[in-house]
């Protein structure tokens, strides 16, 4: 921030002259001051006591009295214990205020074709169910923090691996061959990811069923496992998909295809995209050949049943099941794979994986196994580790085995009709045609959906609680994209005035605390959003966001904007404004959220 820059400069030419040392900018702790005392920067004095010779207090009034002497920027300071409070003069923020106007995407950092490239995988789904809650959560995770590293300015790829093979789609596929009497989407009317969704259910549900009637016939439930029918013929079409047979690929092929087109559709509501996708079933067998390569140069080792292990004692693990005695790929196997072939598909230098905590072992596994394999980003690639996601108590379970599941079409589909509701409940529709109604809906409905989500530290388990996402107040989407909305009418009604924001203010007044505040904390855009990329966590940029409509709604409640007589402060008011609802356009943007215009 261009005023702290100042205020550093300054401080170090105060220690020089008041102490006679030169001091590295690395000495200076500068923060925002703390709402309890008065002023607007304060210096922390600690690390100057060595050179002033003297107590804290002392040191930081000896600093504060130069700086407040010969620092342009200091209007007054006070001191509290060892920590130096700085005011700063109404003419240092305007000039900022005109800084951040003057910059269309203030803060955000564009990449170069010589950035780093970074590839963000997320989403990850299964075809043989729907995408559910816990789904919602990994692909607003992953787009968000895409967005937020590009703002950061690097490269990004975003990609998808879908998990399209084994023992779980026979399940689904096998169920539709013996009880689906040929349905498709078409005929029934269901997207195909939940009609598919249904035959795994319903393959458990007779599995389930032959399990009882084997074990009421005295058999343990191990031996009635082993001895089902059912799920041996399950086993059987794996070898036969394994193995290449026409029919069974041919229907694999089918009920695949309906489920990517139902993943399309929920994939395009939640507003997330991929660079490229990536699917298990041509990974893996590259997996293969990259465990085979490992073994002849002996990073390896073989049992005598012929699976192929990794000894991880020396890191401080135990040994790991690369591929099985009878040849077939494990999990460990396909990433192995799939980073092959992303390694051939892009210059990658750091693969960032958005993955529940559940895979923190996993991915720990990972990451050395495609060190020793020589792959660059093997050592410091990143598990984006992520905790679950409930709804509240009694709205439902996440089984999806059981049928169960907390869907995530329907939890859409469910905050969309909410929040026509509720707006319509507080006026916040009328004057609406029904298209813009419905639009609005949708906008509120998803911002709240996905801002309520976001917000939460991703490394925490949360509930995801609709009501309370969709409240018009308090730290929740619709209040952000309200006061948006707010923002917006100030501005359309000063246009309609033939009042025009200028390039940079040419303003001479003393500001406000209010206006103040707003300034400084409109500013800090730049430092959140590189703090998010660095931590990568997106739920900074939520939050500041928030603090940010915060201040402007006591702002706007503690000042006239567009009946303000004195004409410079109207237009600061109104640019100050502009500003703000600029910054949280690209920090809602950045989450995915879309703002609206009108509420």
């Amino acid at each position: 921030m261009k005023v702290e820059q100042a205020i550093l400069t300054s401080i170090i030419s105060a220690i020089k002259n008041l102490y006679n040392t030169e001091v590295d900018n690395s000495l200076v702790q500068l923060q925002k001051t703390r709402k309890e005392f008065k002023g607007h920067l304060t210096l922390v004095a600690f690390p100057f006591l060595k050179i002033s010779k003297k107590g804290p207090e002392q040191t930081a009034q000896e600093i504060g009295e130069w700086l407040k002497a010969n620092s342009p920027e200091v209007s007054d300071f006070n001191v509290v214990k060892g920590f130096l409070n700085l005011e700063i003069n109404s003419s240092c923020w305007i000039e900022l205020l005109s800084d951040i106007n003057s910059e269309e995407n203030y803060g955000i950092v564009q990449p170069t074709d010589n950035s780093p490239l970074v590839m963000i995988e997320y989403s990850s789904p299964n075809t043989n169910k729907p995408l559910h809650l816990g789904h919602i959560r990994n692909n607003l995770l992953g787009f968000a923090l895409a967005e937020v590293l590009k703002a950061n300015g690097y490269n990004v790829k975003k990609t998808n691996i879908v998990n399209d093979r084994g023992i779980h789609i026979c399940k689904s596929m096998l169920a539709w061959k013996k009880w689906g009497n040929g349905a498709t989407p078409e005929s029934t009317g269901e997207k195909g990811d939940h009609l598919v969704g249904q035959y795994y259910v319903l393959f458990d549900k007779h599995y389930k069923a032959e399990l009882d009637k084997l074990q009421s016939e005295g058999l343990s439930k191990e031996e009635a496992e082993a001895k089902s029918t059912l799920m041996a013929e399950a086993r059987e079409m794996l070898r036969m998909w394994e193995a290449g047979d026409s029919e069974t690929v041919e229907l694999w092929k089918t009920m695949n295809s309906w489920v990517y087109a139902g993943f399309g559709e929920t994939y395009k509501v939640l507003g997330v995209d991929f660079d490229k996708i990536y699917y298990e079933s041509e990974t893996y067998l590259d997996g293969k050949d990259k465990v085979l390569e490992g073994l002849e140069k002996n990073i390896f080792y073989k049992k005598e049943d012929g699976s192929v292990w990794v000894d991880l004692s020396e890191e401080g693990l135990d040994q790991k099941l690369l591929l099985r005695g009878d040849g077939t790929s494990v999990y460990m196997t396909q990433d192995i794979g799939t980073a092959e072939q992303r390694y051939k598909d892009f210059p990658i230098d750091k693969m960032v994986y958005v993955v529940g905590n559940e895979q923190n072992y996993h991915f720990q596994v990972l990451s050395i196994i495609l060190d020793k394999l020589g792959f660059q980003f093997g050592k410091d690639l990143v598990h984006f580790s992520y905790g679950m996601v409930e709804l509240p108590k009694g709205m439902g379970r996440m089984k999806s085995r059981e049928g169960t599941v907390v869907d995530a079409d329907d939890l859409i589909e469910d905050m969309v009709t909410t929040a026509r509701e509720t707006s319509e409940e507080l006026g916040k529709l009328d004057n609406c045609t029904e298209e813009e109604a419905a639009n609005i809906a949708r906008i509120v409905g998803l911002g709240a959906l996905k801002y309520f989500i976001l917000k939460v530290d991703p490394k925490k388990n949360m509930v995801f609680n609709p009501a309370e996402s969709i409240d018009f107040n308090g730290n929740t989407g619709p209040f952000i994209q309200y006061t948006y909305a707010r923002i917006q009418s100030v501005l359309r009604k000063a246009a309609e005035q033939g009042l025009i924001i200028p390039q940079r203010l040419e303003v001479q007044t003393s500001l406000t605390e209010k206006e103040t505040a707003l300034i400084q904390l409109t500013a800090e855009f730049a430092s959140t959003l590189k703090q998010a990329g660095d931590e990568y966590n997106p739920a900074l940029i939520a939050n500041y966001v928030y603090e940010l409509v915060k201040e402007y709604n006591q702002f706007y409640h503690d000042h006239s904007i567009l009946k303000e007589e004195d004409k410079n402060i109207k237009e600061l008011r109104l640019t100050l404004s502009s500003n703000v609802g600029k910054i949280v356009k690209a920090g809602m943007q950045l989450l995915g959220i879309e703002v609206p215009d009108r509420m």
